[in-house]
């Protein structure tokens, strides 16, 4: 999961959100649905978009690529297959 964003508050202290806003997300070039997909936490309520949050969006993506890329799924043999193997 991604980090949590950065905040601002009142005072102009920065503090962790709840999630990232959707214009965050479209400036990193991620839609509200795939961030779900990614587990990436989302707050449709915020309409701020730090440049901060968007470069750590985008470095969470460069890094699940890679990590997607060098891991290989197994695939399973089919029952047949299987049965031949044992013989």
């Amino acid at each position: 999961m991604a980090k949590r964003p950065r905040v601002s508050e009142k005072r102009g202290r920065r503090s962790l959100g709840k999630g990232y806003s959707p214009g965050e997300l479209k400036k990193a070039g991620l839609s509200m649905s795939e961030a779900v997909k990614l587990h990436v936490a989302v707050d449709p309520r915020r309409k701020t978009a730090h440049e901060e949050n968007v470069e750590t969006i985008k470095t969470f993506l460069k890094e699940r690529k890679a990590t997607a890329k060098t891991e290989k799924k197994r695939k399973r043999k089919s029952k047949s297959a299987r049965a031949n193997d044992d013989q």
